[in-house]
Parts: C-alpha cells; sequence; structure tokens
C-alpha cells in the first residue's frame, strides 16, 4: 500500500491514510520485495527472521489467532520478551483485526492481574520466563480464555506460540479494518501513579514512522538499528519495529535488560548505524571503563527519550564518538517523539523544535498561551493522539482536549523557536513565589565530576515554605560533600535554586523504563 503525503500549504506535512487500512499489512507489504533481506536479529542468540520469514509467520499466527476463536475487536495480552517472536505476535494479532496489549515485562503479578482484568484480554501471550508471575493469577480471571507459551517448543498443558505458527494455514487474509479503528493499547509507565490503558489507532504506527522515523530521524534502508528502550515502551515500539519496518532496515532485539557491557556488546558485533538510548543509559555508557572507542563503531545518529537529556551528556557523547545525540520527548498518548533536535541542528539543553507534523503550544496557569521565555504546560495536536484512556472516562477528558492532547510538562520557548525542559507539572516548585524547574537543578548538579545521577524533589523546611532537596547518586570511587555541590549549583544559577538538603543515595526509583519516579521520593519523606 502506497501513501502519500496531503499538502495543507504552510502547515506541517501529514500522512494520507486511505479509510480502508490495516497497519500490519502495510508494514508487511512495504517489505514483499525484501523477502531474503533480514528483518530482526536476536542480540543474544544470533537468531536471524528475515522479511519473508516474518511475513509468513505473522499471517500464520493470525490464522492460529481465529482458529482459536479469537473475533475482530478483541484483545490480547503480550507479556513477551524483546525475542524474534514478539514481531509475530503483534503483526499478527493485527493482522486478524485482534488488539494487542503491550505489556510491561518487568512489572509484577499485581501489575499483570490488574491490565488483565482492566483490558477483560481474551488472551494471553507469555515468554516462558515470565510464567511464574501469571501462574497463580490466570485460573482466576474469567475474561481469559487462551495463554499462549512464547519461547518454548512445549509447555506442559499450555499452548505455545511456535507450535500454533508451524500448524496454521498459510493464507495471507488480514482484516478488514480501517484506519480509524482500535489497533492496539500501551499501558502508561505509572511514572506519577496507576498506569492507564492508551488506545491506538491503526493509522498512529504509519504517522510516527513517515513524520518522525523519516522525516526527523531519517531512516533508510541501509541502516542498521539498536533500541535500548523494549518494544513495550511507546518509544522502543516505533524504534525497533514501525520505523525499520517502514524502510526495510535491519533491527537488533536483546531480550534481558539492557547493561553497558550488552549494549557495547551490540554496538560492537552487529554495527548498528542507529541507537536510541534513554539519558540514565547514556550516563552509564560514558562512565563504563570498558567502552569502545569511536573507530569500533558504525553509528551515525542517536536519540534519548523518555526524561530530558542534561546538556553535559549530550555534550560528553558527541565528544568521544563524533556522533549527535537527538534528544526529544514523546508520550505514551502521542505513541512517539513530537518535539525534537534535527541531525545538524542540535542545541544540547533543549529538547528542540515541534516534528513536521505536529503544533505545539505552551499554556499557563491561567489557561492563557504563553510568550516566549514563559513556562508553561506543553500541549500537542498530531495525528497519532490516542483515542483515550480504557475505562477512565474523567482521565480522559482531562488529558485529550479536543485537538489537544496535555503532556504534563512545563516548557519555555526561545526565539529560535527551541523548547527548554522545565519539569512535570506535577514536579514543579515555586520557591519565593518563583517557579523553580527540578530538572533545571538535576542538570547542574550532573555538571559535578563526582556526580552520576539526581534527582530534586520540593521539601518544606520549618517555615513550610517549600524549598528543593536533591537526592544525588555518586560515581563508583567518587566522593563529594552536601557543601561542594551547593556551591556547584550556586555557582551556575540563581541563588534560590540551590538544593537546601542533599541525600546521598545508592540508586534512584524509576519506573521499568528508566523514568525516575520523584512521587516515591516524595512519600518516603
Amino acid at each position: 500500500m502506497q501513501l502519500s503525503r496531503a499538502d495543507h500549504g504552510a502547515s506541517p506535512p501529514a500522512v494520507d491514510i486511505p479509510r480502508d487500512y490495516n497497519a500490519a499489512h502495510d508494514l508487511l507489504e512495504r517489505n514483499a520485495s525484501r523477502a531474503s533481506k533480514v528483518a530482526y536479529i536476536d542480540g543474544s542468540s544470533g537468531a536471524q527472521l528475515t522479511y519473508g520469514e516474518l511475513a509468513e509467520q505473522s499471517h500464520r499466527f493470525a490464522n492460529a489467532l481465529r482458529a482459536q476463536g479469537f473475533a475482530p475487536e478483541s484483545r490480547l495480552l503480550l507479556a513477551t520478551l524483546d525475542t524474534l517472536e514478539w514481531p509475530v505476535a503483534f503483526l499478527g494479532a493485527i493482522l486478524a483485526g485482534v488488539v494487542p496489549i503491550a505489556a510491561n515485562t518487568l512489572l509484577t503479578s499485581k501489575d499483570f492481574e490488574f491490565m488483565l482484568r482492566d483490558s477483560r484480554a481474551q488472551g494471553l501471550v507469555v515468554s516462558q520466563p515470565l510464567w511464574p508471575a501469571f501462574e497463580a493469577i490466570v485460573g482466576g480471571i474469567d475474561s481469559l480464555k487462551t495463554v499462549i507459551v512464547a519461547g518454548a517448543d512445549k509447555a506442559e498443558g499450555r499452548l505455545t506460540l511456535s507450535q500454533l505458527v508451524q500448524n496454521a494455514t498459510g493464507t495471507r487474509q488480514p482484516a478488514q479494518t480501517c484506519c480509524d479503528d482500535a489497533c492496539f493499547w500501551l499501558y502508561s509507565s505509572g511514572s506519577t501513579g496507576t498506569p492507564k490503558g492508551t488506545v491506538h489507532l491503526h493509522s498512529h504506527l504509519v504517522q510516527t514512522a513517515e513524520l518522525y522515523g523519516r522525516g526527523v530521524l531519517g531512516i533508510r534502508e541501509s541502516d542498521v538499528v539498536y533500541s535500548a528502550a523494549k518494544l513495550f515502551f511507546a518509544y522502543g515500539l516505533g524504534n525497533a519495529l514501525t520505523f525499520p519496518m517502514s524502510v526495510g532496515a535491519t533491527t537488533v532485539l536483546l531480550p534481558s535488560r539492557p547493561t553497558p557491557a550488552d549494549v557495547f556488546a551490540i554496538l560492537r558485533k552487529y554495527q548498528p548505524t542507529i541507537f536510541y538510548g534513554v539519558p540514565t543509559l547514556y550516563s552509564l555508557l560514558l562512565n563504563d571503563a570498558a567502552r569502545p572507542k569511536k573507530s569500533q563503531l558504525k553509528l551515525r545518529v542517536c536519540t534519548s527519550a523518555g526524561e530530558a537529556l542534561p546538556a553535559e551528556i549530550g555534550r560528553k557523547w558527541t565528544s568521544e564518538y563524533g556522533c549527535e545525540i537527538l534528544d526529544g520527548i514523546g508520550s505514551t498518548e502521542m505513541l512517539h517523539i513530537f518535539l525534537s533536535n534535527r541531525p545538524g541542528d542540535v542545541r544540547y539543553g533543549t529538547t528542540g523544535k515541534a516534528v513536521p507534523g505536529y503544533q505545539l503550544r505552551i499554556v499557563g496557569d491561567d489557561g492563557r498561551e504563553c510568550g516566549e521565555g514563559e513556562i508553561g504546560e506543553l500541549q500537542i495536536s498530531g495525528p497519532s493522539s490516542a483515542l483515550m484512556y480504557w475505562n477512565n472516562r474523567a482521565k480522559t477528558k482531562a488529558t485529550f482536549a479536543g485537538e489537544w492532547t496535555r503532556s504534563g510538562d512545563k516548557y519555555t520557548r526561545d526565539a529560535d523557536g527551541f523548547y527548554t525542559y522545565g519539569g512535570r507539572s506535577d514536579d514543579m516548585l515555586k520557591v519565593g513565589g518563583i517557579y523553580v524547574s527540578p530538572f533545571e537543578v538535576e542538570g547542574s548538579l550532573m555538571t559535578h565530576a563526582a556526580v552520576l545521577e539526581a534527582a530534586v524533589i520540593g521539601v518544606a523546611d520549618t517555615d513550610e515554605l517549600v524549598k528543593p532537596k536533591a537526592y544525588v547518586v555518586l560515581k563508583p570511587g567518587q566522593a563529594a560533600s552536601a557543601a561542594d555541590l551547593q556551591m556547584h549549583v550556586k555557582n551556575q544559577l540563581a541563588p534560590y535554586k540551590y538544593p537546601r538538603w542533599i541525600e546521598f543515595v545508592p540508586e534512584l526509583p524509576k519506573t521499568a523504563t528508566g523514568k525516575i519516579q520523584r512521587f516515591k521520593l516524595r512519600a518516603a519523606r
């Protein structure tokens, strides 16, 4: 299916998608002429899956789901590690008109039970190593009719994905879906509380691929890509599935968590040209004594999302590897990055400019649009905004306000059109009646040679006035006093912004996708 860009005059380009449309069918058909090309490589085992094999297995899995009684619009929870079976299950479900729900594989049994009950999923695909988290809960969920085990040839008393694919017919009959049908769900990471089922449409995958993947990142068929962010994460889904499949690139997957040693092993062995990371990981990589030299890698572009990238990390990475990090911001609600730095136009310390196809505005507490340099909430209008939060009308109405989606992030915009992150709306501090960005203070702390990570929250002093408090993780073998770090910040920022208290901790609380959970720091005081 060939898509075209609709020209709206001075407005950013948009992708013209026909009404009768199936996202998985589109992505697979784009690569029909590349049947022998490697689509996926398992970075731990070296196993490969060609585009032809991916199409064959995806259609077989779609037929297997139909044979198991899955009707169009029924839901299938995927608690599956980043193996070659992940894209088969995800695309196969969509081909059958079934709605896959990509679940965070690092959660607890309680979390998985919540998702299964909340979504009323009829089926579950679970990687064999994750089965213990489900074994005690699946029998008590009335909606759940079918459990499929991935990563195993046999599973006692259970169906396996490999057997279903092997035994299914190879008929290729994608479901007759439309561009506005529900296509898949993602649960929010829960950085501020209970996860929310976020419903995305068939049109959303290709919109992000065309507008950011090709329009900003410049991904091409010759690229080899590796995303440290997993496929269940909105960021990782675009990085490792939609973007490479939209142009026929090759993707390396890693089933395990991405340690610095594992990441560098992949960058050395498979020579990715595009690497997708997050700020915490870039910091760890730069502080790894065993890191490779620039000459050992073939990186041409890197990206960062999840949280704003401290300027110092970006500058150090570019200095060491001669490769820019395109810092951007996306969200589960918008599916992928809508605001980003561009190749050749990176300004570290900012999140760049609007991705073509998206419109941005900054709105103050009074509901009026902010002017240059004024801080307010970032709101987005674009073609990949989620339909709703499942079973959560109140939060749906609060987040999706007509054409605009509220990000919950505070931003400023300068005269050149660059946006600078100011923290989450619920993390912003008012010190002496003036907004203080926790991220700005954290960024200052991160420039100290001894600091690995930092998180800042507001704490009331003896007069019940809010002041910044910092939680700091020091680099291995490094030392620093609270007074040292306070003076370091005072020398860089306005005096009222320095942290009045500093607590040294071994690690910071984070979501499974690497976002710092400042609400846990506030709750633990």
